[in-house]
């Protein structure tokens, strides 16, 4: 775990010597606000890298009746983007997860190993409620999968998940003065409404389902009634000499109840990493922005 942490540490560094050495090359590039034929909103992207740490809490009833706990590390990458909906007033968000923990049972005699990828893609539409406050709604959708390894197990040992969602996504974005450091406050959170979910019956082994061919209702039908699941982010952005860090709290709440089988992925992580802000040029060249001149 110690040299996990050190290596996304090493990586990091790199990265923000990557980006600083970059916006000096284009600091005397920016174009101006009314270049090209697409609106300016339009040609601005914003990308974020964070890495977290944290903790987390697994039940998998397929594999223990017992609650699992430990650490965990994650991976974030953010982009975002103004589309031509709605007279320009809608941005297009995808946001990339990748999230490895390994918990124990409440003995400690029993390991349990999880991995897990997730992306999402959410359709905002922006409010102006202040010049310096705005609030973001609109729909998302979410793809899932991964795996939880039980090492105590010999006839069931893992639980493949896989399942996607619908809902609605929500954020306010606030920008305040800190002295001269221009500081940006964000919340964001994803609420799953309507999916599907992947998952074996009470008692049936992976054997039975893909080998024997057993019949069943494997892939579910979720809503709120039987996945209740919430995901929340709050961050704050604030610059560094050329770079604009990050550093952020995930709350993210997965639960579910399908097949007589109960299962959540309950996560707290703090997250560290740096924001992009870009400006697309013809032949879809970019160079980077300061962060004043965003539009999110």
């Amino acid at each position: 775990m110690r040299h996990t942490l050190l290596l996304i540490w090493l990586l990091l560094v790199t990265s923000l010597h990557a980006q600083t050495r970059q916006d000096s090359l284009h600091a005397s590039a920016v174009p101006a606000s009314g270049a090209g034929t697409e609106s300016p909103e339009g040609r601005y992207i914003l990308r974020s890298t964070l890495f977290g740490a944290g903790f987390n809490n697994v039940l998998e009833t397929y594999l223990s009746p017992l609650e699992y706990k430990g650490p965990e590390l994650r991976f974030m990458h953010e982009g975002m983007r103004m589309t031509r909906l709605m007279g320009g007033n809608v941005s297009g968000q995808h946001l990339l997860q990748v999230m490895a923990s390994r918990t124990q049972n409440p003995a400690r005699n029993g390991e349990m190993y999880t991995g897990m990828v997730s992306w999402s893609y959410a359709l905002h539409y922006q409010f102006a409620l202040r010049e310096n406050l705005k609030l973001l709604a609109g729909p998302y959708i979410e793809l899932n999968g991964g795996v939880v390894y039980n090492r105590r197990n010999s006839n069931n040992p893992a639980q493949a998940k896989a399942y996607g969602n619908i809902g609605a996504s929500g954020m306010l974005i606030y920008k305040f003065h800190l002295g001269n450091y221009p500081m940006t406050v964000r919340y964001q959170a994803n609420l799953p409404l309507l999916g599907a979910m992947f998952s074996p019956e009470f008692g049936e082994s992976y054997y039975e389902i893909f080998v024997l061919k057993n019949g069943g209702q494997h892939v579910k039908f979720t809503s709120v009634h039987n996945q209740p699941s919430l995901q929340q982010l709050v961050t704050l952005d604030f610059p560094v000499s050329r770079t604009i860090l990050r550093i952020g709290y995930l709350c993210d709440i997965r639960q579910a109840k399908v097949n007589h089988l109960k299962s959540h992925l309950y996560s707290h992580d703090f997250l560290f990493g740096f924001v992009r802000n870009l400006y697309l040029l013809r032949g879809k060249r970019q160079i980077s922005m300061p962060e004043k001149q965003t539009p999110f």
